[in-house]
């Protein structure tokens, strides 16, 4: 990853690239990899039966999906952030977020499962919604991050419930995220983040609904 100090140099040309870099590996690596340890690496498999596994692929698949569109966010908010500390701040996410990618696309595999097949619409539809969060000034910027990770750790929560208890991988890599997500939410509190509508939220969990409702399936 690179330091704040050399991200505060590129180029508009140059974040348009590594715009389009990121993209690519979101969507069409194979197997992207992670800089941190998968949180499965010291856990073995266990035995599942068939609808266990199948409704255990179904919610990896919906986390992968949930992965796809924060790199999205993350990426658009970044561009139109205002500040160079903002914009850090959301490319350091991006990066943390990239290894729940790699995490929930190996697990996927291993569930003999595969990955969305309407991930370009989630990607395209979730960098539209950074940018238009970054275009309404770095405040709204946080305070749309903080909101979106709130909703995603209940949405996590919701899923250490549901997956089988014997799936101990499964459930690794959903609790490391969901500790994640605290964290880039306190963060963006803490960078000045404010408090969105009511109206605003209560359509983010309707436009969340549909993503998970069709993801679990297609």
């Amino acid at each position: 990853m690179q330091t704040s100090s050399t991200n505060r140099h590129y180029t508009h040309w140059d974040r348009l690239l590594l715009q389009a870099d990121q993209t690519l590996r979101t969507l069409l690596a194979n197997y992207p990899t992670s800089d941190r340890p998968n949180p499965t690496n010291e856990l073995t498999e266990t035995a599942l039966t068939d609808k266990e596994r199948q409704h255990a692929a179904g919610l990896m698949r919906v986390n992968h999906v949930g992965e796809i569109c924060a790199q999205a966010l993350y990426q658009g908010q970044a561009i139109t952030a205002r500040t160079p500390e903002i914009r850090d701040s959301m490319q350091e996410a991006a990066t943390e977020e990239f290894d729940h990618l790699a995490w929930c696309k190996t697990r996927l595999e291993e569930l003999e499962s595969r990955p969305s097949y309407l991930n370009p619409l989630w990607y395209s539809g979730s960098l539209a919604l950074g940018i238009l969060a970054g275009i309404a000034g770095d405040k709204w910027n946080l305070g749309f991050l903080a909101e979106t990770e709130r909703q995603v750790v209940k949405h996590l929560e919701h899923h250490l419930g549901e997956l089988p208890s014997a799936d101990l991988k499964s459930r690794a890599i959903v609790a490391q995220m969901r500790e994640d997500e605290c964290k880039h939410a306190e963060q963006a509190v803490v960078n000045g983040a404010v408090e969105l509508p009511w109206s605003i939220k209560k359509l983010m969990a309707a436009m969340s609904k549909v993503m998970t409702t069709l993801a679990y399936r297609i």
